[in-house]
């Protein structure tokens, strides 16, 4: 199982943190050892002083692919829910400053919430379905995946140039703007349209 992210996709997140906005879409990954196991609380690192929530959309890819054209993307997944792809965004922030990969903020044990996945079926365009995290009982991210700047078929399509897609594999399609830190005690629960498909206690 690979999962594979997907940076700087929403144009008011890139406001948000300053960053220029990509000609083509940002790639990194995260080893199986990041997801966060079911029912297992988010324990913040030691490694880090500002570990931020980014609430993402994620689809479940369930047959192998190569070279997949956008127009056929559709036929790679059956399946979407949310996620949260944790950033020690301190961390990221010392490595982006001197020009190295992001791994060290963004893949580390546990930085990789999966919720559960619901039929694509159930939705009339997956290019227009809400999302929305809440962060102790609060709204802190709410987006629309019409607002991506690369949908979810074409996303299939860049990622599946260089890397196999294999079933089981899951794809984070990027984050909303609303991204903040969590502290201890904090609870987050990620909704796509009005179903909650995750809750993660915060320690």
């Amino acid at each position: 199982m690979k999962i594979i992210c997907i940076g700087r996709n929403y144009v008011n997140h890139i406001a948000e943190l300053q960053n220029d906005r990509p000609a083509e879409p940002v790639v990194f990954m995260k080893p199986d050892t990041a997801v966060l196991q079911k029912s297992y609380p988010f324990i913040i690192p030691e490694f880090s002083n500002d570990v931020h929530y980014e609430i993402e959309v994620i689809v479940k890819i369930n047959k192998v692919g190569k070279y997949i054209d956008a127009k056929f993307a559709h036929k790679y997944y059956d399946e979407i829910g949310v996620g949260i792809d944790f950033n020690a965004r301190d961390v990221q922030d010392s490595l982006k400053d001197k020009g190295l990969p992001w791994e060290k903020a963004k893949a580390f044990d546990g930085s990789a919430v999966i919720g559960e996945f619901v039929p694509v079926s159930g939705f009339e365009s997956v290019d227009s379905v809400n999302f929305e995290l809440h962060k102790n009982g609060v709204v802190v991210q709410k987006s629309n995946t019409s607002h991506m700047i690369w949908k979810i078929n074409e996303l299939i399509a860049e990622v599946s140039k260089y890397v196999t897609l294999r079933t089981g594999d899951v794809l984070f399609t990027g984050t909303p703007e609303g991204v903040g830190p969590v502290a201890e005690g904090d609870v987050l629960e990620g909704y796509l349209e009005d179903k909650k498909l995750f809750k993660v206690q915060v320690k």
